[in-house]
């Protein structure tokens, strides 16, 4: 082969690997805040939705000027890179449209537009096929601002979960273990262990998600998964929580408050817990709720304060950082939420501007090896209740594409031995 094959080669593979990567959601602009996305819940998350059953897209742009923006929703596999699929295939209608529904904010320090958009609508009429999405908006230059991943799923097969202690000795304190079964009743799955794949949730976080576990055993038409290890997860801990629904008064949380451009709103110092003993403290799992006080329409009456939090904890080592962790941001990490050594205080601090509301917050460690250790500072408690959710998905032989053909869910509250 010559070099110039060789180069050509290589550049061909190259360009597969690109094209087929997984995808990942694009984080958005400062100027965009609070994005919600949620189909029958009362509070932003991952949206998994009955097959016909809308989702909902909502947020802000504090430019303040009216900004036109667009959307676009493509269709994955089950690991999240493009399926074989047409978008006439998967939907009804047209996407690529501007989101027409918007409100300018009232009575507020910082101006901003509340965007909405519902799935589906006049241009998009229905998403026919179940399993993977993702919606992207853009702007009127077409460029990528955020985007969003959802799931379809059709009701098909039974998923039954129990929570146990892990049955690792060495972490029985520690770790969670998801046991489930899948009951598909009338429906042949063929060759389960090629044709079925799934998929173990904590907290609606894709982000620490278990994949792709193959069943143990065949029980009649009941697929097994009772793995000692690899169904399980770290417990962590509840998380800590602030509300600032009074802007000028106190608040569960807040320590101090002071009005400078925008309410600046001074949380109480955390501590570490992972050496304390485990306290019961109800949460919502990581979730945030927008409300305000003396509003009517709470979507563009709630206004954004400049929340400073701050951590007493000693320097960590070289390559070692400190993150607020939490759906207000999609669990995210990045830049905008990482904290930073104070030498004159001795201790790690931050500062993110969010919209009013009740938010829950932890903080989490990323070593010098890229590693996120959720456990480092609030510790890990085998009692602390978490959400699973287990998704199924289902490729039959020849299939083009994977369908999501039910789903699951449990609360380790009941966790047991």
């Amino acid at each position: 082969m010559t070099p110039f094959s060789k180069s050509i080669l290589l550049l061909l593979l190259f360009s597969k690997l690109v094209l087929y990567a997984q995808i990942q959601e694009q984080t958005p602009p400062d100027y965009i805040k609070t994005i919600t996305f949620k189909g029958d819940t009362q509070v932003s998350q991952l949206p998994v939705i009955l097959m016909g059953s809308p989702v909902t897209l909502e947020f802000d742009a504090l430019n303040g000027d009216e900004a036109d923006f667009y959307y676009k929703i493509e269709h994955f596999d089950f690991d999240w890179t493009p399926s074989r699929l047409m978008k006439t295939e998967f939907m009804r209608g047209f996407d690529n449209q501007r989101i027409r529904d918007y409100l300018n904010s009232f009575n507020t320090y910082q101006i901003y537009s509340h965007y909405v958009l519902q799935i589906p609508n006049e241009q998009t009429r229905a998403l026919t096929k179940s399993g993977n999405y993702l919606i992207s908006i853009y702007n009127s230059y077409d460029e990528l601002m955020f985007s969003k991943k959802f799931m379809i799923y059709e009701d098909l097969v039974n998923v039954g979960i129990e929570i146990k202690r892990s049955r690792d000795v060495s972490t029985i304190n520690e770790k969670q273990s998801v046991d489930f079964k899948i009951d598909s009743g009338s429906l042949t799955l063929t060759n389960p262990n090629e044709t079925v794949k799934t998929l173990v949730v904590q907290n609606n976080n894709l982000n620490t998600a278990i994949t792709n576990l193959k069943p143990q055993y065949t029980l009649g038409s009941q697929l097994i998964y009772k793995y000692p290890k690899a169904s399980s997860f770290w417990a962590g801990n509840e998380y800590l929580y602030f509300e600032n629904k009074d802007v000028r008064g106190a608040n569960v949380g807040v320590q101090f408050i002071e009005l400078l451009d925008i309410y600046n709103n001074f949380l109480f110092i955390n501590t570490p817990r992972y050496n304390t003993s485990y306290t019961y403290n109800p949460d919502i799992n990581g979730n945030f709720l927008i409300t305000a006080l003396d509003t009517d329409d709470v979507r563009i009456e709630a206004d954004y304060t400049v929340l400073h939090f701050a951590l007493q904890h000693p320097k960590l080592k070289e390559g070692q950082h400190i993150y607020i962790y939490g759906n207000y941001n999609s669990f995210n990490l990045d830049e905008s939420n990482r904290m930073w050594f104070n030498e004159d205080k001795q201790l790690y601090e931050c500062s993110l501007t969010l919209k009013q509301g009740f938010y829950n917050y932890k903080y989490v460690v990323v070593d010098e090896n890229n590693n996120l250790q959720e456990g480092a500072i609030s510790g890990n408690f085998y009692q602390t209740e978490n959400t699973y959710n287990v998704y199924v998905y289902y490729r039959n032989l020849g299939g083009r594409y994977d369908r999501l053909i039910g789903k699951g869910e449990a609360s380790s509250i009941n966790i047991s031995n």
